[in-house]
C-alpha cells in the first residue's frame, strides 16, 4: 500500500495540490482522474518521487518515502515499474534490448536468466517472437505492450502509469487496461494510473480518486460511480449529452 497524507505542492505562488490524503491499495487498479490542470501529473510524480512535495508524507507500506535520502530511495525504486505515456522505448534498441534494459542496469543476472527472463515478459504482454525487431516496426498497442513487459522485468511490488492509453484506439485500449488489471492481480502489485480514459474508470477502477483544482473531491469505485450524486464527479464523468443519458437510464431502472 502507499498512502498520501495532507499533500501540498506549490510551485511559487500557485499551490498545484492543497492538502490531498489518499489510499493506494495493494492488488488494485488505483485511479487518479480529473481535468487538466487538476494537479493528477504532479501527485503521480510527488508519488514516485520524481518531484518531493512542499508539505506533506509519502509513505511505502510502513517507510516514510519522503523522509529517505538519495541511496535509500534507491532501493524503494528499484521496486517501482513505470509505464511512461510516450511508451519512452528505445528507437535503437530492439523489443528485447528494450525489456532487458532495466535488468542490465539494476541486476547481476546471467545473459541466460537475462533472456529467460525478457522472453517469461514478452509471453506476458503476448508478444512472444518479437525479440528482434524494433519499435518502429510495432504498432502503437504492441509498443504499449513493449513497455509494460519493461516496466514488469524487475518483478515490481509498485506499478505507475502515465496515460496508459494516450494514442490507442478503444479496442486496444480495452485489451491494455485488463493487461495492467491481470498483472496487477496475479502478481499482488500496487498500481497507480492518471488516467482521462472513462472505458478504464468504468472497467478497471477499483479505488478511483477524482482530483478538482488540487483537491481530493471524490473517493470511491467504479461500482460507486453511476450512482454516486458528486456534482464534479458527474460533470467530469458524464460529460457528453450521450453519457448523461446513459445515465439518467441507470438511474430511472435504479
Amino acid at each position: 500500500m502507499i498512502r498520501a497524507i495532507d499533500i501540498r505542492k506549490s510551485f511559487g505562488s500557485n499551490e498545484v495540490l492543497k492538502g490531498i490524503s489518499a489510499e493506494f491499495y495493494q492488488g488494485k487498479t488505483n485511479l487518479l482522474i480529473g481535468r487538466s490542470g487538476a494537479g493528477k501529473t504532479v501527485m503521480l510524480k510527488l508519488l514516485v518521487g520524481l518531484m518531493k512535495p512542499t508539505e506533506g508524507t509519502v509513505w511505502y507500506g510502513d517507510t516514510d518515502f519522503t523522509a529517505l535520502n538519495k541511496h535509500q530511495k534507491k532501493a524503494i525504486r528499484q521496486d517501482i515499474g513505470m509505464l511512461f505515456q510516450g511508451n519512452a522505448l528505445f528507437d535503437s534498441l530492439t523489443v528485447e534490448e528494450n525489456v532487458r534494459f532495466p535488468l542490465d542496469m539494476f541486476t547481476k543476472m546471467t545473459k541466460k536468466e537475462k533472456l529467460d527472463r525478457v522472453n517469461f515478459c514478452l509471453d506476458r504482454v503476448t508478444l512472444a517472437g518479437n525479440n528482434h525487431k524494433y519499435p518502429g516496426e510495432i504498432s502503437g498497442g504492441m509498443q504499449k505492450r513493449v513497455g509494460i513487459a519493461r516496466a514488469i522485468v524487475l518483478e515490481p511490488k509498485y506499478l505507475f502509469c502515465d496515460e496508459p492509453n494516450s494514442g490507442l484506439d478503444p479496442k486496444t485500449s480495452i485489451v491494455i487496461d485488463e493487461l495492467i488489471r491481470e498483472i496487477t492481480i496475479d502478481n499482488n502489485i500496487t498500481t497507480i494510473i492518471n488516467t482521462h480514459d472513462m472505458n478504464s474508470v468504468m472497467e478497471i477502477g477499483d479505488n478511483i480518486a477524482l482530483l478538482h483544482l488540487g483537491e481530493l473531491a471524490w473517493v470511491g469505485n467504479k461500482s460507486e460511480v453511476m450512482e454516486s450524486d458528486n456534482q464534479l464527479l458527474q460533470d467530469f464523468i458524464f460529460a457528453s449529452p450521450f453519457l448523461q443519458r446513459l445515465r439518467r437510464q441507470f438511474v430511472d431502472k435504479s
